[in-house]
C-alpha cells in the first residue's frame, strides 16, 4: 500500500538524491530525454555542482527517434558538459520491430543498413563497437544496460539513477513496491541489477503533473519541446511517448511521424518492414492488429484458425509462436485442463488471464506479440533465448514422437483385431 511521507515530492526526491551521493562511490544517470528524465537530470546534476563532482550520462540513441528529441539530448549534453562524463551510445542494438512478422526484430545503426539508416551517427556518439569489452552484436538494449553499469562501477558502489514513476504502468509499480528484490539498505526507491551497482528512482512517487509543474517553474532548464507538438497534435498526457517508433506498445504513435516530422517519416517508413501499413492499421480494432474483439472465419475453430495463422508465417517466426503456444498448452494441462485447451472462454477471464483458450491464442497472433504476453509470458533475454526454444523444440519433438508410437500402437492393435475377427469368419 503507498504510504504518505508527509512531505512534498520535490522535496522527497531531492533528499534521495543526496543519500545516493552519500553512499555511492560511482554514479552516472540513465538518460532518455524524456520527460522524467529530463526533471531527474536537471536535479540531480544540481546536486553533483553543489558538491563540485563529475557524474556519467548514459543516452542510448535508438536512430529511429524523433529530431527534436536528439536535439534535446545535445542541447542537455552542451548545457553540463563540464559537470557529466558522456556516454552517447550509437552502436547496433536489437530492437523489437512490432508491426512485421517477416522481421520481428531490428537492429538500431546496423553497418548493412547504413544507406537506409534514419539519419548519421552523432559526433558526440559512440560508434566503435570495441569501446565496450562486454559489447556483442545483436544484444538487447536491456542486456546492455546493467552491463554498461557493472563496467562503469570498476568494482566499486555505484548507483544509476532512473527517470521511472509508479503510475506510469503496474509493471513499473511492481518494479518498486517488489518485496522480493535486493535493496540498497533497504530503501524501496532502490534496487540491486549487478554486483556493484544499483537503480535509484529518485521521482518514482511523481505524478505527471508534478514533472510539469517543476518544467513550469524552471523555465531556464531546457526540456523536450516534442511534447509540444503532442500536445499540438491532441494527444492525452498517457499517449506521450518518445521511445523507437516500432516497439509493441510503442507503434500506435508511429503514424505521429508523418504529422510532426514529415522529414523524418520518409526515412521511418524505409527504415523497417511494415512501418507504412502499421501507422495506418495500429489504431484499428479487430483482426487487423488483434485488439479488443477478434472474429474468426465461418469455417473455423479458434484453434484451427490459430494452424493458419501459424502457417501464413515465415519459417522462423511460425517456430517461435509453435514454441509459446506449446509452453502455453503444457502449463495449462497441469492447471485443470488435462485434454487442452477450450477453444473459447467466458471474455472476463481471458481479459483477466484467469484461463486458457485458442481465442487468446489466436489475439496474440493477430497482434504480433512477439513475448506473447497476451499469453502471461515475459521477455527472453538474448543469451538465454537460443538455448530455451532449442529446449521447447526438442520436448516438442519428443512429445509429438511419442504420441506418433501411442497411434501407431492403438492402430496394430485395431489391425490385429480385425485380422483376427477376418480369420474367424474366413474359418465359418
Amino acid at each position: 500500500m503507498k504510504q504518505k511521507l508527509g512531505v512534498d515530492v520535490f522535496t522527497a526526491a531531492q533528499k534521495r538524491i543526496e543519500y545516493t551521493f552519500d553512499n555511492f562511490e560511482k554514479i552516472y544517470i540513465s538518460f532518455s530525454a524524456g520527460k522524467d528524465s529530463t526533471v531527474m537530470i536537471h536535479m540531480v546534476l544540481d546536486e553533483a555542482k553543489k558538491r563540485k563532482q563529475k557524474v556519467g550520462v548514459l543516452f542510448i540513441d535508438l536512430e529511429a527517434q524523433y529530431k527534436l528529441t536528439i536535439d534535446h539530448a545535445q542541447k542537455t549534453y552542451d548545457m553540463y558538459r563540464d559537470q557529466i562524463e558522456p556516454y552517447w551510445v550509437a552502436l547496433p542494438i536489437s530492437l523489437r520491430n512490432a508491426v512485421s512478422v517477416y522481421e520481428p526484430k531490428w537492429n538500431c545503426w546496423e553497418p548493412t543498413s547504413k544507406k537506409i539508416w534514419v539519419r548519421d551517427q552523432p559526433e558526440i556518439s559512440i560508434k566503435d563497437t570495441s569501446y565496450f569489452p562486454f559489447y556483442n552484436e545483436n544484444m538487447e538494449f536491456e542486456e546492455f544496460v546493467p552491463l554498461f553499469g557493472e563496467w562503469y562501477s570498476e568494482g566499486k558502489s555505484c548507483a544509476c539513477f532512473v527517470g521511472i514513476r509508479s503510475d506510469e504502468s503496474l509493471n513499473r509499480y511492481r518494479t518498486l513496491a517488489s518485496k522480493s528484490k535486493a535493496c540498497f539498505e533497504k530503501k524501496q526507491w532502490t534496487s540491486k541489477v549487478t554486483e556493484h551497482c544499483y537503480n535509484i528512482y529518485p521521482i518514482y512517487d511523481w505524478k505527471t503533473s508534478d514533472i510539469w509543474v517543476y518544467h513550469a517553474k524552471n523555465k531556464d532548464m531546457p526540456y523536450n519541446k516534442l511534447y509540444d507538438r503532442f500536445h499540438q497534435a491532441g494527444l492525452t498526457i498517457a499517449q506521450m511517448r518518445i521511445c523507437q517508433p516500432y516497439g509493441d506498445d510503442q507503434r500506435r504513435g508511429l503514424w505521429l511521424f508523418h504529422l510532426i516530422e514529415p522529414e523524418t517519416w520518409t526515412r521511418i517508413v524505409a527504415r523497417v518492414s511494415g512501418a507504412n501499413s502499421g501507422s495506418l492499421y495500429v489504431t484499428e480494432s479487430g483482426n487487423i492488429n488483434g485488439y479488443r474483439r477478434i472474429t474468426k472465419p465461418d469455417q473455423h475453430t479458434w484453434g484451427s484458425f490459430a494452424k493458419t495463422l501459424l502457417e501464413s508465417m515465415p519459417p522462423k517466426s511460425r517456430e517461435h509462436y509453435r514454441a509459446k503456444i506449446f509452453i502455453f498448452q503444457e502449463w495449462w494441462s497441469k492447471k485443470g485442463y488435462p485434454d487442452g485447451i477450450p477453444d473459447e472462454i467466458d471474455y472476463a477471464l481471458e481479459a483477466k488471464k484467469l484461463a486458457p483458450s485458442w481465442r487468446r491464442v489466436c489475439k496474440s497472433l493477430l497482434r504480433n506479440d512477439y513475448w506473447c504476453k497476451g499469453m502471461s509470458f515475459t521477455q527472453h533475454k538474448t543469451s538465454a533465448y537460443k538455448t530455451y526454444l532449442k529446449r521447447v523444440q526438442k520436448k516438442q519433438e519428443e512429445k509429438e514422437n511419442k504420441t506418433k508410437e501411442i497411434e501407431a500402437k492403438k492402430t496394430k492393435e485395431i489391425l490385429e483385431s480385425q485380422r483376427q475377427i477376418d480369420m474367424q469368419d474366413y474359418l465359418v
